[in-house]
């Protein structure tokens, strides 16, 4: 084995593959005198940790089981007018994550509260933030299969840990008289700990009758309201406009 195949193989050992495919331009400016050892060193190790964070950053994107990528720049704000742009630009900076605030956002089907969720989401994600996005129906169906095996507390606690927990589309499907319960443990554990987005098509003030307990749905969005981002869109619908405009002529 060439000196050169067993420095390739030593890196495979150490688990240093992008320092191994970038070695051999390194080399040839050393080579070439354009660079010094330390400065292709230098360069090298600086490249094999930009790669380790850009992994990071994407594993933690795949765990975060995002339906889609959709980043905030690609959000049409001139569409809707009634968002304050400047709000939700200021969000990136992602201080409610660090102030353990909530954000609210609260609109009609199709105005872009998931895509402004999952932008704000993977800005976390790349910020080194333990983010999950599940749409409130799989997260309820969850609990409710762990209370059923006596397993609630363990799959509550992870939920609860999540740095940023996305629940998208509370009250776009029917809710059993008991979410508002496993719902109700789910915020209070995360009151004041961590941050929660949620994007719903229902008023505030029409969760009581979506959660079968006006008592309960109080309780609830006084814990998730309290220091908190209330984001109303009354606007038009994005996948309407998208129909509309591909819509063939008559």
């Amino acid at each position: 084995m060439t000196d050169y195949e067993q420095l390739i193989s030593n890196l495979a050992q150490l688990k240093l593959n992008n320092f191994s495919e970038n070695y051999q331009n390194y080399s040839t400016e050393v080579d070439q005198q354009r660079l010094s050892f330390g400065e292709a060193l230098l360069k090298l190790t600086e490249s094999e940790l930009q790669y380790r964070r850009d992994q990071e950053i994407k594993k933690r994107i795949q765990q975060a089981k995002f339906p889609i990528v959709k980043r905030i720049d690609e959000f049409d704000f001139n569409f809707q007018p009634s968002i304050n742009k400047q709000e939700i630009l200021g969000l990136k900076s992602l201080g409610f994550l660090n102030n353990h605030q909530n954000i609210l956002l609260v609109g009609s089907p199709g105005v872009g509260k998931t895509h402004l969720a999952i932008g704000l989401g993977l800005i976390a994600c790349e910020h080194g933030f333990k983010t999950l996005f599940i749409n409130c129906h799989d997260l309820l169906l969850a609990l409710r299969t762990a209370d059923g095996k006596g397993t609630l507390e363990r799959q509550m606690k992870r939920y609860s840990n999540y740095e940023l927990l996305i629940i998208d589309e509370i009250g776009y499907l029917p809710m059993k008289p008991d979410d508002a319960n496993l719902l109700f443990q789910l915020v209070n554990n995360r009151y004041e700990q961590h941050s929660t987005i949620i994007t719903t098509n229902v008023p505030l003030s029409g969760w009581g009758e979506i959660l079968h307990n006006p008592a309960a749905a109080e309780t609830i969005l006084d814990r998730l309201v309290y220091k908190s981002h209330i984001i109303k869109i009354a606007g038009k619908s994005y996948r309407l406009k998208s129909a509309t405009d591909h819509k063939a002529p008559s």
